[in-house]
């Protein structure tokens, strides 16, 4: 979808015979998806699933689709949200996603301490996705868990800061990621891919910013790509960018 947006063919004409566009296998950014509805006057449909389970969430056909969410729980599917110690969470609060359905596979096959893991006594199933659900039964995913980045001491959700770079006008692409640093254990970083003809400010988007998040969640460097590194899913391979740039302030 961006890029699709990033080319000026691209307009309500070229798309008036579809009846629908879906999203999923990586996050839809809310900025993404305000300017697809501007540009051809369709809402994206975004939904959530897993190789494990099949599709668990998804934004409605014909109601409300909320920016930013991959909708409520599928018929069949029990979603909630825990803290570490399985205790679910109120509306908004940030935790662990776990689902329970027919759906969901009976576990990995062969690999029972992986199994003892991934499921609790109550048959639900670890994620191992970070997000809130809201008063309405809306699932947000605001990351993978592995991807929580904690600096000293407190935890940045990667997505909450993507979504305030991607809607910065000279920005297109972005990818939010912890490297180990001396002094908060893990620093954020942005990596970030510029609008065609765009000129790269970092200290104005790090001024920007800090009208937006908390000091803590402000990114310590900004660095500029041609390209995020992705799989053949779509999904930024954040693995990838954190073995790139994990010198950048053990060398300092």
């Amino acid at each position: 979808y961006t890029r699709l947006l990033s080319s000026d063919r691209f307009v309500q004409a070229v798309c008036a015979s579809v009846r629908v566009f879906i999203s999923g296998s990586a996050p839809l950014t809310e900025e993404t998806f305000k300017q697809f509805q501007e540009r051809t006057g369709q809402a994206i449909l975004e939904r959530y699933g897993m190789t494990e389970t099949g599709i668990l969430t998804s934004n409605p056909l014909s109601a409300t689709r909320k920016p930013g969410s991959v909708g409520p729980a599928l018929d069949g599917v029990d979603v909630r949200v825990v803290d570490d110690g399985g205790t679910p969470l109120a509306s908004g609060d940030v935790g662990q996603v776990e689902v329970r359905g027919d759906n969901v596979f009976a576990g990995y096959r062969h690999l029972a301490e992986a199994n003892r893991a991934a499921f609790r006594a109550d048959d639900y199933f670890r994620t191992g996705d970070q997000g809130y659900l809201d008063d309405d039964g809306y699932l947000f995913i605001v990351g993978r868990s592995k991807d929580i980045i904690i600096t000293g001491g407190l935890n940045v959700y990667p997505k909450e800061v993507e979504r305030e770079i991607d809607a910065l006008p000279e920005v297109v692409d972005s990818a939010v990621f912890g490297v180990l640093h001396p002094d908060f254990g893990e620093a954020t970083i942005a990596a970030i891919v510029l609008a065609t003809g765009a000129a790269r400010d970092e200290a104005a988007m790090l001024s920007a910013l800090k009208t937006k998040l908390a000091g803590y969640k402000i990114p310590k460097r900004i660095v500029t790509l041609g390209e995020l590194p992705r799989n053949a899913m779509g999904k930024v391979q954040k693995n990838r960018l954190r073995d790139q740039f994990s010198d950048l302030f053990m060398a300092d």
